[in-house]
């Protein structure tokens, strides 16, 4: 299997960026049925950021432990540790894609009802 092509640090950079520019953009209050579809894909139970987060410090873990010089066994596995540790927590943050599929569907819900009660009072 060929090795896959590393992102360069201007693609992190752009990624995170485009999250930082989404929090702004929360921050503004925007209408939840603006916002919603935004997180959809940001909290997707297979491929949103808390999997891709996980995989990625779970990755790192697994590196950092192969390649290391084990004269720093101790630290080494601590740090090894806390990644996987985080890994888990973030994975579990998967969760939150139910929630932001139930809040999208009574937001939008609610906002076809007003839709609908406007167009047959006119």
């Amino acid at each position: 299997m060929p090795h896959p092509t590393p992102p360069n640090a201007h693609q992190i950079t752009e990624a995170t960026s485009t999250l930082d520019q989404l929090k702004h953009y929360l921050r503004s209050e925007p209408p939840a049925a603006d916002a919603l579809p935004l997180l959809a894909p940001l909290l997707d139970e297979s491929t949103g950021v808390p999997i891709l987060l996980g995989d990625i410090l779970r990755a790192a873990a697994r590196t950092v432990a192969q390649q290391t010089d084990h004269s720093l066994d101790d630290e080494v596995r601590q740090i090894v540790h806390g990644l996987r540790e985080a890994a888990q927590e973030i994975t579990d943050w998967h969760i939150l894609h139910g929630d932001i599929q139930r809040l999208s569907g009574l937001a939008f819900q609610s906002a076809d009802l007003a839709d609908h009660r406007s167009t047959a009072s006119s």
